[in-house]
């Protein structure tokens, strides 16, 4: 989509009627005029560059970089939208992640290929922990070498952003640290897609580069409020306490993308 003929801004198209068009404004909605506006539509879903340098970078919930070291340059776009991966085809898990925590370590272990999911609430130091097992995760010695970590943070505050960043560093753990940092005062619809541009960065990096890949996102409550509040606006028929009906699909479209594959290396 381009405003005025500068600003370029990218939509997904979520309904079309006949001759007319409905498209979701990823960075939202606010100054397009009917007037100085133009619409040019690519024929395929959204897609993000991808290569062994997004490791120790930073980018945004749309998997641009903003951390002022350049463009990815890659051979081939991704589609963001991922595969499900057949039951059939999936590797059974037997290898840990060790966190560095022993409630989780000792009691809720973590499995390669496995999901973990960490309840919290208001006021309890759910980024803290993030922040701590991103520091302290690890994998065996003779492995040590193909590990990498994607961190998604969804509607989280400035100051939150500056201190997972800050942590990290501080910790020397920021080369096998992909970020995909979404504020809260980014755009809804954005966040929407934050999580699923951190998983097909994580994809690309288990299955074409053969790394375990522990990927990390909080928190999946302003996900789901996001969800909700584009439901809302939709105008579609909500479920319980307001949430649409097809949460739990959705959710489960994102979960369902870790595991490991028979006859490849690498997982998530």
């Amino acid at each position: 989509i381009e405003v005025s003929g500068n600003e370029h801004r990218t939509g997904q198209v979520i309904q079309i009627d006949k001759n007319k068009v409905i498209i979701q404004v990823f960075q939202g909605s606010s100054g397009i005029s009917l007037d100085e506006v133009a619409v040019s539509f690519s024929g395929k879903p959204m897609q993000i560059p991808l290569s062994h340098e997004i490791l120790g970078r930073v980018f945004n919930g749309m998997g641009k970089p903003i951390d002022g070291a350049g463009e990815i340059y890659a051979h081939q776009n991704y589609n963001i939208n991922g595969r499900p991966m057949n039951p059939v085809a999936r590797l059974y898990p037997r290898n840990y992640i060790q966190t560095g925590i022993s409630t989780i370590d000792g009691l809720l272990t973590l499995i390669r290929g496995q999901k973990l999911p960490i309840f919290s609430g208001d006021g309890l130091p759910h980024n803290q922990l993030a922040a701590q097992i991103v520091r302290q995760a690890r994998i065996s010695e003779e492995e040590a070498g193909n590990f990498a970590i994607v961190f998604a943070a969804l509607g989280i505050k400035h100051d939150e952003a500056d201190f997972f960043a800050k942590a990290f560093e501080e910790a020397g753990v920021m080369d096998w640290v992909t970020m995909f940092l979404n504020l809260a005062d980014d755009p809804v619809m954005e966040r929407i897609i934050t999580p699923r541009c951190a998983l097909t960065a994580a994809e690309y990096l288990a299955f074409e580069c053969g790394r375990e890949v522990l990927v990390i996102m909080t928190d999946m409550t302003s996900y789901c409020e996001a969800l909700r509040e584009i439901s809302s606006a939709r105008e579609e028929v909500p479920s319980r306490k307001g949430y649409p009906g097809y949460l739990y699909s959705d959710l489960a479209s994102l979960y369902e993308r870790a595991g490991m594959l028979k006859n490849t290396k690498g997982s998530i």
